[in-house]
């Protein structure tokens, strides 16, 4: 035995010793799992998070290696100055990414939801990394665009993984009580443990006790029941001298609800500041969304709760009849892809949101989104809530068995006492910001793959145009009749309904190129007579979508023998040409 271990030690010193040796030489001698990319030229551990310097580089990097698949770009400059980064992914030599439907992404527009630039980068990492081996990837960078944002808010971001801070909101200053002053009493890391957990103060009849099961964990006394503790928050003073504690620090303003569809006021929609689009959170995407006018889909990723959701967020709001089964379809199919996750409609089964991305982009830009809330309990022992109890308390027990059984208590803080100017002795210690709304390591990939094969679902549905088949009908008199089948193969429509009622893009294009057009109009079905006809410039006939697994005729009465090509041109659901004789 010492012979095998000894040789062991030789082999795995050589192997670190020899100057020549890269990484991936190592990794190519492993069997590669089912469902990642074969030894991948980026190598990326997704067990783990990384900032906003570290995303950056796994960007750059993707984009060196696969330029004919990939464009890095700024879109934009965050209030401290840091890049919002947009990486395009499709096949250039398919065709331009602007003539492609194209499916959109982006997360984290609130600091806490960590994992969300995880998940997006996880998307555009496999994308590039499975091109060249996986027949379904291929199609898809073949004949769409992903356009990913996995930044919304880098400032907070930044500041919730390098400070003790948990933030939501940006790092706009703000004047959140009136005083004058912005940003001068946030919470404080009053031990310098580098963390900002809670403060108890021991009091007899307290209202809190220690739980008996779970170390450093608090929970409510029975109502027959006398405590030993109350609980005055998460660590911090009174550092502006008001008579408050943490009542003004950075990020308290929320960027989803600061979107120009049913934006309402500070006093209605709490967070939602002066008016639309006056934060860089909102005003750099909003300006991209809207200068790429062939994004017809789009997936934001949250924190957290296990959901799917869709809009509207008010009650006020609504969506298209015709639409609505198109979302439910696709939700429908999630909550199969990402077990435990729910399918959700926003104001009526969670809460009312004024001014949210989620509406704006279906109502005023005609794009079908979604946003999957990452992270639930139930990955934690695989029960559904009925399964764990059914109520917050049992939910709670099991998170706190979750970090006993399977994180060693690593997420919670001992306490300890403290001096306190305003409490007196005090105790500082419990959860940790980073349990509950993030996934722990072993989980992490799980929730960014997962995730991703939902979007990428949703867009192999994005519309795929083919014209089917040409016939050429000789009338006499040198005319002849050109019938087109324009089929869109897959269940999305090259405009949602929203789009077609409100006229948010124009109308879809078929043109007979090279041609002398006399008339021309569209028919819904092949064995019918009667053809809508168009009487003004009848070579480029107008339509107004063509519905998903739907096939529309054009029919055109020509003169002449001229070469012909047809062109049918969608602002979402793309371009294709046919040359015909």
């Amino acid at each position: 035995m010492k012979q095998i271990i000894k040789t062991a030690l030789i082999i795995i010193t050589a192997a670190a010793l020899m100057p020549g040796l890269k990484a991936q030489e190592i990794t190519q001698s492993a069997l590669k799992a089912l469902g990642a990319p074969n030894n991948p030229k980026v190598q990326v551990a997704w067990n783990r998070y990384y900032d906003w310097a570290g995303i950056t580089d796994i960007l750059k990097k993707l984009a060196d290696a696969y330029p004919e698949l990939a464009t890095l770009e700024s879109i934009g400059k965050s209030y401290q100055g840091r890049d919002f980064w947009c990486i395009a992914i499709t096949n250039s030599k398919t065709g331009k990414a602007s003539d492609k439907p194209a499916f959109y992404i982006d997360a984290a527009i609130h600091a806490n939801e960590i994992q969300a630039v995880e998940v997006a980068t996880y998307t555009a990492w496999f994308l590039l990394e499975s091109y060249a081996t996986n027949p379904f990837i291929k199609k898809l960078l073949d004949t769409k665009t992903f356009y990913i944002v996995p930044f919304q808010s880098p400032d907070s971001r930044d500041a919730f993984m390098h400070s003790p801070l948990s933030l939501r909101g940006g790092m706009v200053p703000f004047d959140n009580d009136g005083d004058g002053l912005m940003n001068e009493d946030p919470p404080d890391d009053l031990n310098h443990d580098g963390q900002i957990t809670q403060m108890r103060i021991k009091v007899k009849g307290g209202r809190w006790k220690e739980d008996p099961d779970y170390k450093n964990v608090m929970v409510r006394c029975a109502p027959d029941e006398e405590g030993d503790y109350e609980l005055l928050g998460s660590e911090g003073i009174d550092n502006d001298g008001d008579g408050l504690i943490n009542e003004d620090g950075p990020g308290n303003y929320d960027p989803n609800r600061n979107w120009g569809w049913l934006w309402a006021p500070n006093y209605i929609q709490p967070g939602s500041v002066r008016y639309p689009f006056s934060l860089p959170e909102t005003k750099v995407i909003s300006d991209f969304l809207k200068s790429h006018p062939n994004i017809l889909a789009s997936q934001s990723y949250h924190n957290s709760g296990g959901m799917i959701l869709r809009g509207p967020g008010t009650k006020e709001d609504s969506t298209y009849p015709q639409d609505d089964q198109l979302f439910d379809m696709v939700g429908k199919k999630g909550e199969e892809i990402i077990p435990g996750y729910k399918y959700m409609v926003t104001w009526r089964d969670l809460y009312v949101v004024w001014g949210g991305e989620t509406e704006f982009n279906y109502s005023d830009l005609g794009i079908m989104p979604y946003v999957n809330e990452l992270w639930t309990s139930f990955n934690m022992f695989r029960k559904s809530g009925a399964e764990q109890g059914g109520n917050r308390d049992s939910e709670r027990n099991e998170s706190n068995k979750f970090n006993k059984y399977l994180l060693f208590d690593e997420a919670t803080v001992p306490w300890k006492e403290f001096n306190h100017p305003v409490y007196g002795k005090i105790e500082i210690g419990g959860l940790k910001k980073t349990f509950g709304r993030m996934p722990p390591s072993f989980l992490l990939e799980e929730e960014c793959h997962r995730n991703m094969a939902f979007t990428l679902m949703q867009a192999s549905f994005l519309p795929e145009i083919v014209i089917d088949s040409v016939s050429v009908k000789d009338l006499g008199n040198n005319l002849k009749e050109v019938t087109a089948a324009i089929r869109n193969t897959e269940p999305i429509p090259t405009r949602l309904a929203v789009d077609v009622a409100n006229n948010i893009t124009r109308p879809d294009w078929i043109t007979l190129n090279g041609a002398k057009v006399i008339s021309g109009g569209i028919k819904r079905n092949r064995f019918e007579d009667n053809i809508t006809e168009q009487k003004n410039n009848p070579a480029k006939l107008i339509l107004n979508a063509v519905g998903g697994n739907q096939t529309v005729y054009a029919v055109w009465i020509i003169e002449g023998n001229n070469p012909s090509s047809i062109v049918f041109n969608s602002v979402k659901g793309g371009s294709v040409t046919k040359e015909i004789k």
